[in-house]
């Protein structure tokens, strides 16, 4: 009877984590060291930029304005990502992870 439980919790518990993951398409990413100057206009904000400003991690700027870091795994995506773009600004991306607090659990990563 214990050994149902526990797999009844498991599944319970994968289920309620994959209803909350989201998508976030065509949002804008940002160095946290960049954010509050960048929230004028994120698509100025260059890749070289956002590569130089590595160490204080990544995240999204959402179209309400509120800025999300992402989790240590989002950002080696993230950087792993803008080494491979072509582009040189408006970095604009496609995020799929879960929020927990003000900080997203990044589980991919594509840039548009």
């Amino acid at each position: 009877m214990r050994g149902r439980t526990l797999i009844l919790g498991i599944l319970v518990g994968a289920f309620a984590a994959a209803l909350s993951a989201e998508t976030w398409k065509n949002v804008s990413v940002i160095d946290s060291m960049c954010v509050d100057k960048a929230k004028a206009n994120p698509d100025k904000h260059t890749k070289k930029c956002a590569l130089a400003c590595e160490d204080g991690g990544y995240g999204i700027l959402t179209a309400d304005g509120k800025y999300l870091k992402f989790d240590a795994a989002g950002n080696q995506k993230t950087v792993a990502a803008l080494q491979a773009t072509s582009k040189t600004d408006a970095l604009r991306a496609t995020v799929e992870g879960t929020v927990q607090g003000d900080e997203i659990q990044v589980t991919s990563l594509k840039f548009e």
